[in-house]
């Protein structure tokens, strides 16, 4: 899969942020996202021990599921370590060197990238998922566990269910229900997606849990990379 290198990997954080800075504007907020992708690849992340510091030891696994079946139809899977220090709305940099090493690996360009993470619900408006998109031209969202930023009512009770997330008066991202009575996730467009294809692709890959089948097959493989 072809990874376009826009930016040196930076030191500092002052580094970082000019490099999400720079790289926003080429952002498609705006454009349709592929309502019926062919195939869908997750990506996630595993530390060893506590995941702090630099020098941590670290695995970055895609998968790409047949999105019609939700069966594999390739996995991929790098080992390296943690180069920049752990920052809240930095963290992107510490993840993105060995997720891409991953990525360029595939032979599949999956037709839509599903991030633990986020994409524009981040202070910068520039996360994870929106730093994927703009290195690969991919649509790519980003599904977190919890919220980072903005404020939200709970959605109601029922799968498929949502309420908006806002930060500074800007819807940011939205809060979806996944399954009956279980906390809900937490969808933002990355790049070249709109908001709700986002969440109706979230929900055909919750057939069964709460979180997205790509992150629970690329987590379980990040894990046992590190583990074997």
């Amino acid at each position: 899969m072809e990874v376009r290198d826009l930016h040196a990997w930076p030191s500092t954080p002052a580094e970082a942020e000019a490099i999400q800075e720079r790289l926003r504007p080429m952002l498609e907020l705006d454009a349709p996202g592929p309502a019926k992708p062919r195939t869908v690849a997750g990506l996630d992340v595993s530390y060893a021990g506590d995941g702090g510091g630099t020098g941590t030891r670290l695995a970055a696994a895609v998968v790409v599921l047949d999105s019609a079946t939700l069966h594999v139809v390739e996995e991929s899977v790098a080992v390296g370590t943690a180069a920049f220090p752990y920052v809240p709305g930095l963290f992107a940099f510490r993840e993105l060197p060995t997720l891409l090493e991953a990525l360029r690996d595939l032979k599949t360009t999956p037709d839509l990238l599903v991030c633990d993470g986020f994409g524009v619900a981040h202070p910068r408006r520039f996360g994870l998922a929106c730093h994927l998109g703009v290195l690969t031209g991919v649509p790519t969202i980003g599904v977190g566990k919890t919220a980072f930023v903005g404020a939200y009512e709970p959605p109601g009770r029922r799968r498929g269910d949502t309420s908006p997330l806002l930060d500074g008066g800007q819807v940011v991202g939205r809060v979806l229900r996944t399954r009956d009575d279980v906390k809900p996730v937490f969808v933002s467009v990355g790049h070249r997606t709109d908001l709700d294809t986002a969440c109706r692709n979230v929900l055909d890959l919750t057939p069964g849990y709460r979180l997205p089948e790509t992150t629970r097959r690329a987590d379980r493989l990040s894990r046992d990379a590190l583990s074997g």
